[in-house]
């Protein structure tokens, strides 16, 4: 009996056990029995009737024992993969806090988002979710910077990180009752792993598992997935749709009950054709084409139920898919999982126990893929069983179930740890306001958590075993902010500039609640700072006082109303170089001022788009004279004012229009000259060849002269 093994596939619709016979190099099948439940006692691969179940297995060992002539005690078994429970979640962190270093802060966010995965789970189950599941495996999906995918987190900066994982869990009662039923048939329970790793096993040899391969063992009312890559299991999956969707499709279109519609479906997979009779009496003949043509919706179905999860657990389409199970049989399947995964049709295939290796195939052993998973279960069980594992956890015992290698991480999970909130908490920030504006400068960083395995430093990944003893230290907490104003605002250092032969300092000034501070002073909470950086021509000019001689408009008030006088640009010059009041000055600038002029009354009529006097053109002497007369009266504070008299700013005048007077001949000498140093004698008047006199009213285009006497 020592190199005898004795395994069960407990299947939702039967219970089926090998005897193998294994040494170094091969590996033969003794015997096999497969007998089905007389009532529904499982569903879903859980174990709904314990005694039920109990009573199946004791039939199929009573039927090896008389084959074999001996009595049998120990039994390898599998947990269903029907049983697994996937679950997506997410989880995020504040980057403001908890910035993202290394691989090490990424693993923890991980970890985060499977424990939010295990809560969902048992959220929606109603149970406490980390004591009534245990993880086998999670592949992560994604991660996510401030909402947007991205490719890697360390050294990111912005708000919030997130990563979206996809994990798979396995009810504990699961096995809890597989291992009460087995113990019920008078069973010792020899070794123990999960379906799909058990077919997964003997088909894909660890030097396969570097390449992305999917195994799917498509049974009665399930379909179980399980997915290789980079050298190991990295999911498992399963959707509640199989073989027994074919069935039902047959019995409703041929009008079948539901057992004679699984002995036909069963005869046109092996013999091409069946003769069927329905319920009202009629027989038939079934082919095989006829049977694909009729149900192949169905069978279309199935094929995109099982390619969809497919790529829902792997992110994308695998190299190749095995298929394995009774309901992998179903006609065509593999040719439509291959369209739905946009594969070529040699990259879905069905595999059977001659594709075991070192298995010897002889009459005794169906051949096809309805065994793969039993001679799996016989053979996975005692060359990688899955074990209880008890470690230490600050203290506190934790019981792991151990599918793949356990690591420190997978404990935290199953302890319910939330690692984040081992995290030193950010320091105290302080609140402050800059120029009227609320600041808050944060504090620093709180330091990740340590973890200690057996008194050494260790990650989240690091590999654990049996009685292993794990402590996690809390970081520590980050300081208080502590920030000086030059941290703050920036560089501050101080220029020199050369104006009007002088040279003027220009540099950035600081005020702490009303107080002058340098740029070394440390910030403290609700601190209400102004600064200002001066390196501006204009800061120059009114740190010297000399805006005053950049005004660009000069504004006086006419009769109550402003009027802004232009008096054009005073021209600055930087280095020689034009520049403006907003031109940036360096260190060893020189800056020249052009003023500009003084405005006079003259100025305000042109303002005002007004002519400060009126005219007529006379001719005297022959000789065209343009005679004026002010139109306006302007004074300031009753003074009366030239046209020619400067102003200054703001200046307030009263401007009055003058009433319009008759142009006499005398007016004439104030704007002509007359030579009377050698005159004699006396001398007339004239206005258009007529005697006139000085108060004669002359009007435009008068000849004037003087006519003297000889």
């Amino acid at each position: 009996m020592e190199n005898i093994i004795f395994a069960l596939d407990i299947g939702t619709r039967s219970v089926t056990g090998v005897l193998i016979d294994r040494d170094k190099n091969s590996i033969r099948l003794i015997d096999h029995c497969m007998i089905e439940h007389e009532a529904r006692s499982m569903r879903d691969g859980q174990i709904h009737d314990v005694p039920a179940v109990a009573a199946t297995i004791k039939k199929v060992k009573a039927t090896l024992e008389t084959n074999y002539g001996a009595p049998l005690h120990k039994v390898c078994v599998a947990a269903a993969g029907r049983s697994l429970k996937t679950m997506e979640a997410s989880a995020t962190i504040d980057l403001r806090k908890f910035p993202i270093k290394n691989n090490e802060d990424v693993k923890h966010l991980e970890l985060a988002a499977l424990q939010a995965a295990q809560e969902k789970l048992g959220s929606e189950k109603h149970a406490d979710s980390y004591q009534s599941y245990h993880c086998v495996g999670y592949s992560l999906l994604y991660y996510k910077l401030d909402k947007e995918r991205i490719g890697s987190l360390i050294e990111q900066t912005g708000n919030e990180a997130s990563a979206e994982v996809i994990a798979t869990f396995l009810p504990k009662v699961v096995v809890e009752s597989l291992l009460q039923a087995v113990r019920m048939a008078n069973l010792e329970v020899e070794a123990m792993t999960l379906e799909p790793i058990a077919a997964l096993h003997v088909l894909i040899p660890e030097s396969m598992r570097r390449l992305n391969v999917v195994l799917v063992d498509i049974g009665a009312g399930t379909s179980d997935i399980a997915i290789t890559e980079q050298g190991t299991v990295v999911s498992y999956g399963m959707v509640p749709i199989a073989g027994d969707e074919i069935t039902e499709a047959l019995s409703d279109y041929y009008l079948l009950d539901f057992p004679e519609a699984e002995k036909v479906k069963r005869k046109i997979v092996l013999e091409n054709e069946a003769e069927i009779e329905d319920i009202l009496g009629f027989t038939s003949t079934l082919t095989y084409d006829a049977f694909v043509e009729n149900i192949k919706s169905e069978i279309d179905r199935l094929a995109t139920v099982i390619a969809n999860e497919i790529k829902s657990l792997n992110g994308k389409a695998p190299r190749a898919v095995m298929l394995v199970g009774g309901g992998s049989l179903t006609p065509t399947i593999a040719e439509n999982i291959a369209t739905h995964l946009d594969l070529p049709d040699n990259r879905v295939a069905i595999r059977g126990v001659e594709a075991i290796q070192q298995l010897q195939v002889d009459d005794t052993l169906f051949e096809g893929p309805i065994f793969v998973t039993p001679i799996g279960i016989a053979i996975t069980a005692k060359e990688r069983p899955v074990q209880y594992t008890e470690v230490t956890i600050n203290d506190s015992i934790v019981r792991l179930f151990e599918v793949n290698e356990l690591t420190v991480g997978d404990a935290f999970v199953q302890a319910g740890i939330e690692i984040h909130r081992y995290y030193g908490k950010p320091g105290i920030a302080a609140i402050i306001k800059v120029n009227g504006k609320d600041v808050t400068i944060p504090g620093r960083f709180g330091e990740p958590p340590s973890i200690l395995l057996n008194g050494r430093p260790a990650t989240v990944d690091t590999c654990i075993k049996q009685d292993d003893i794990m402590e996690l230290r809390k970081g520590q907490d980050g300081e208080r902010a502590t920030i000086t104003l030059e941290e703050l605002i920036g560089e501050t250092k101080t220029i020199s500039v050369k104006f009007n032969e002088e040279y003027h300092t220009l540099g950035t000034t600081f005020t702490v609640n009303g107080q002058l501070k340098t740029a070394s002073y440390r910030i403290l909470d609700k601190d209400e700072i102004q600064w200002t950086k001066r390196e501006r021509v204009k800061d120059l000019l009114e740190h010297s006082s000399y805006d005053k001689d950049i005004k660009l408009a000069f504004p006086i008030y006419v009769n109550r109303k402003r009027l802004d006088l232009p008096i054009g640009k005073t021209t600055i010059l930087v280095n020689d170089k034009e520049a403006s009041m907003e031109t940036i000055l360096h260190d060893d600038d020189e800056l020249k001022l052009i003023p500009a002029r003084t405005p006079i009354v003259r100025d305000i009529f042109e303002a005002l788009e007004k002519s400060d006097s009126y005219s007529i053109q006379v001719f005297f002497n022959k000789e065209p004279v343009t005679l004026y007369k002010s139109a306006y009266t302007v004074s300031n504070k009753g003074q009366t004012l030239h046209k020619e008299s400067e102003l200054h700013p703001h200046i307030r005048l009263t401007i009055q229009e003058k009433e319009v007077s008759t142009f006499v001949f005398q007016d004439i000498f104030r704007y002509v000259a007359l030579d009377l140093t050698n005159a004699t004698g006396n001398f007339t008047l004239c206005c258009n060849n007529e005697k006139a006199g000085f108060d004669t009213p002359i009007n435009d285009g008068d000849a004037l002269g003087i006519v003297w006497d000889d």
